[in-house]
């Protein structure tokens, strides 16, 4: 876990990678409830005997936005802000899926501080996560996500 005691030192970690997560799985109960939880029942993501069939992907995979979604947890589970008062999530930037993420998977992420802004109050962060899939040869999504933190 990855602590930044003040804007001070938020400021100094800008460019850089300031932490790599460990990994979190990515089951199909998982994949179950997001399709629940959004009403996003597409085949591809929930079933498995079609997909092993007629997919190019051979199984089920995770929606693009379920993969999206665990940014906060990603972001949350490597670095922390003991001296603010709380963070929101202010929106993001770029978003791209270049790669599925089947069941059964896991993935981490990879967080640079791409952006510091000052305001009253506080400090907006844009931070560009690249999330991977373990054993994949490229992301399976690389997001810009601006934070606010308010100190």
């Amino acid at each position: 876990m990855r602590e930044i005691a003040s804007v001070e030192e938020l400021k100094s970690l800008l460019g850089q990678e300031v932490a790599v997560t460990g990994w979190f799985d990515v089951s199909q109960e998982r994949i179950k409830k997001f399709a629940e939880a959004t009403g996003d029942y597409q085949w591809i993501h929930l079933d498995e005997e079609r997909c092993r069939k007629e997919s190019p992907f051979g199984t089920t995979i995770a929606h693009g936005f379920l993969t999206l979604s665990l940014l906060p947890m990603i972001v949350e589970s490597a670095i922390s802000f003991p001296a603010g008062k709380m963070g929101v999530n202010y929106g993001l930037n770029k978003v791209r899926f270049p790669a599925p993420v089947p069941s059964g998977s896991r993935v981490r992420g990879r967080i640079v501080l791409k952006e510091v802004e000052e305001f009253e109050g506080g400090v907006q962060n844009i931070w560009t996560v690249t999330i991977e899939r373990e054993g994949g040869d490229k992301p399976v999504c690389i997001a810009e996500s601006i934070s606010r933190r308010y100190w």
